[in-house]
């Protein structure tokens, strides 16, 4: 065994993906607002989730709505009853705001 160097192949060690598949960063920052206030409700609530589970749900939709993550149901990310006037089961929601305007 040597110090310092790389691992050796036989040490038994298995990487596993993870439990939900890929986890892409927002390398364009389309859920950052979200994020931002998931974040502040945490600092602001002592890092207590309970609080914030209602700006949790918008921020995995967005990410579920711009394929940042695999589509869920809320049931199974312990989040089905929160904001009961959710537009589906799985994350899509249906009135997705996107940078263009409508000539209605």
């Amino acid at each position: 065994m040597s110090f310092g160097g790389p691992p050796s192949n036989n040490s038994g060690f298995k990487v596993t993906p993870p439990d939900r598949g890929s986890f892409p960063l927002d390398h364009y920052a389309e859920c950052k607002e979200q994020m931002m206030l998931y974040v502040n409700c945490l600092k602001n609530n002592s890092s207590t989730s309970t609080a914030c589970r209602d700006i949790s749900k918008e921020y995995l939709n967005c990410r579920m709505n711009r394929g940042l993550m695999q589509l869920e149901d809320w049931e199974s990310l312990g989040l089905a009853n929160v904001g009961k006037d959710a537009s589906s089961e799985k994350g899509i929601n249906k009135n997705i705001s996107t940078n263009s305007t409508s000539n209605a």
